[in-house]
């Protein structure tokens, strides 16, 4: 090769170097931009869901108030206070009032459990529910009933033990990934088994049955929604109801029960403490060794205090009588059917609490319970109690896990895809005596989880933008009178930093608001911001034409919330409430969330709501006719 061939190929390789590094940093900018859209469009999941979740806990301040509010009004429904407070629940029930009544028929095709359980059973299971069949509810209350006996003799946290050559796996959802529990292949679940899709009462049920074979090698932790008050907002009781249409009732019954005798925590070879949630500077193991788990029905019940007359109401409509323990007033013995205040919290801190690198420890604003502890508290606590560390679940990760304060903390959350396909990687950690952790991440695939990346982040962008302009819409009203307060000139246009604050200021996600406004919002040449343009593709769909716009966009701002009220208040769970009972509790819902809406629209919504006027309403299938409409999908298309 002469000189001159030699020059043409060093300047072409060159060449060939400067464009493989413009593409290579052409794509670099493109992942980067796309890991950015990942990330906002996994905040503004995220930050819903914690919303949500403070509305849930906010209910408990609510129901405190009806105690104190709805007796007064109805006295004669002591039923409710019953429903709400009382703790004994069906501890005497014979399991032959639940099971003995339901026969299973000949036709029946499903999987036809035999107790003993045995490994067996889970293997019919398994292979049942692959081909989408049902457990007959016979079967259901039976594994509930058995899964109550064995746990009631369980204490509040469970120990274990490893060795160099058997190791314990721990996750967060039930999973396949790593083999069947057996005796060779310890399990701890870590909570939240139920309200995570469709198959939930097959994932409970798997796991109870599991945990009837395996007693001693499959623990179980409970999570935040092992709560009745949870399941009726996030799907759950709306399962069961669906797939056990005859029987579905007398199935929650003893599942609230069973939820309440899930032990609070694991802790392994004396050293790493396993619970759902976290801990705060005033948690106490002591405390929470010794105090009665099954007190604990729901975060939204908190322990209350009432007077005389109420607990004689509760008595009498509990025993057909008033007799009360010799030396104890009527008060003093509903007491004592609760946790104390202090335990209460001890329980809400260890299910709800979320570490941060911030030091203390402060209120968990954005979930509404539990506490955010910092790095010095995790040290504190686990000095304390002469652990070494804290295993956690709770929070969703985008690759599964998460190791924190300096490898004291380690959340591991198994749901891949949680808020959508592709958007988080699930992961489980296997530990042994004496090793470090191994994490093993997966993600489960299907059809559009093999697509390429900017397919699925556009797919996560378009339902996390959907949701978020849901929540705008429930509160369009506020929304406008704060765009309006900044727009002096009456234009209909304000700067992005105005508007930015006034979505902050209204709807508090804590979110990038300047980033994701090209998504929200029309933003002109100069900057200026088309306030009225986030409600132009999207609005909420009238049940009837006589209701007011703005008790429409609070019915369904409030929707979730007001369908747990009003199942609870069903006592006799018909599916209807009568007109007085919902005149009275709109009044006091209206007094305690400060909505203003006046009582002649209370009244005439009322009138509304008997389409049969038979003086009963159907709240819940009334709830279901508010939905919203986006221009760009089918208008019956409902987002509920």
């Amino acid at each position: 090769m002469d000189c001159g061939d030699s020059l043409k190929y060093l300047v072409n390789l060159a060449n060939t170097l400067k464009a493989a590094l413009v593409i290579q940093n052409w794509y670099r900018r493109y992942r980067a931009r796309l890991r950015a859209r990942q990330h906002y469009a996994l905040a503004i999941f995220q930050s819903i869901e914690y919303a949500d979740e403070q509305g849930q806990m906010q209910l408990s301040n609510f129901f405190s108030f009806m105690l104190e509010n709805y007796t007064k009004t109805c006295k004669e429904d002591s039923a409710l206070v019953s429903r709400l407070f009382e703790n004994t629940m069906r501890e005497n029930k014979d399991r032959q009032d639940y099971v003995g009544l339901i026969e299973v028929p000949e036709s029946y095709d499903g999987p036809r459990l035999h107790f003993p359980l045995t490994f067996t059973d889970i293997d019919l299971l398994l292979r049942a529910f692959k081909q989408q069949q049902i457990l007959h509810a016979h079967y259901v209350l039976e594994v509930l009933f058995e899964a109550r006996k064995v746990l009631k003799q369980m204490p509040n946290f469970t120990r274990i033990k490893t060795s160099p050559s058997k190791e314990i796996t721990i996750c967060g959802k039930f999973q396949r990934r790593n083999g069947l529990p057996s005796e060779n292949n310890p399990y701890v679940f870590n909570g939240d088994f139920v309200d995570r899709g469709n198959n939930s009462m097959e994932i409970l049920m798997i796991l109870l049955v599991s945990f009837l074979v395996y007693p001693t090698d499959l623990h179980l932790n409970r999570g935040n929604h092992e709560d009745f008050m949870m399941n009726l907002r996030y799907g759950f009781t709306k399962e069961i109801l669906h797939k056990y249409k005859l029987h579905g009732r007398k199935i929650l019954q003893i599942l609230e029960e069973v939820y309440t005798w899930l032990p609070i925590g694991t802790i392994i070879d004396n050293e790493i403490l396993v619970i759902h949630g976290g801990i705060s500077e005033s948690t106490d193991l002591n405390t929470l060794h010794k105090i009665q788990r099954n007190k604990m029905r729901s975060v939204l019940m908190p322990p209350m205090s009432i007077n005389e007359e109420q607990a004689f109401d509760l008595r009498r409509n509990k025993a057909g009588s008033s007799t009360v323990l010799p030396g104890k007033t009527e008060s003093e013995k509903f007491s004592s059917e609760q946790l104390t205040k202090h335990e209460w919290e001890q329980i809400i801190d260890v299910l709800w609490s979320d570490p941060r690198g911030r030091k203390g420890c402060y209120p968990n604003t954005s979930r509404g319970g539990g506490c955010y502890f910092g790095p010095d508290v995790t040290s504190k606590i686990l000095s304390k109690n002469q652990l070494k560390m804290i295993i956690r679940s709770h929070e969703c990760k985008p690759d599964g896990y998460e190791i924190c304060h300096d490898g004291k903390v380690i959340t591991v959350f198994s749901a891949s895809n949680y808020y959508e396909e592709g958007s988080n990687r699930g992961a489980y950690i296997r530990l042994s005596y004496g090793s470090t952790p191994q994490f093993f991440q997966y993600q489960v695939t299907s059809t559009s989880c093999l697509n390429p990346l900017h397919q699925r982040v556009s797919a996560m962008e378009f339902s996390a933008f959907k949701i978020l302009k849901e929540r705008m819409l429930s509160r369009k009203t506020d929304l406008i009178n704060a765009f309006q307060l900044r727009d002096y000139s009456r234009s209909g246009r304000i700067s992005l930093a105005q508007w930015a604050f006034s979505m902050e200021s209204i709807l508090g996600l804590n979110l990038p608001w300047r980033s994701l406004s090209s998504h929200l919002v029309n933003i002109d040449h100069d900057g200026n911001v088309d306030y009225m343009s986030s409600f132009d593709d999207i609005h909420i769909e009238k049940p009837l034409k006589e209701i007011k716009s703005s008790l429409i966009e609070t019915l369904y701002r409030y929707r979730s919330d007001l369908k747990i009220i009003f199942n609870v208040i069903d006592t006799d769970h018909s599916g209807l409430i009568s007109m007085d009972e919902f005149r009275t509790m709109w009044k006091l819902f209206n007094t305690h969330y400060n909505v203003h809406i006046d009582d002649s629209q209370i009244d005439e919504l009322a009138c509304t709501m008997d389409f049969n006027k038979d003086g009963s309403i159907d709240f819940n299938e009334f709830l279901k006719a508010f939905y919203v409409v986006h221009k760009y999908e089918k208008p019956e298309k409902s987002s509920n």
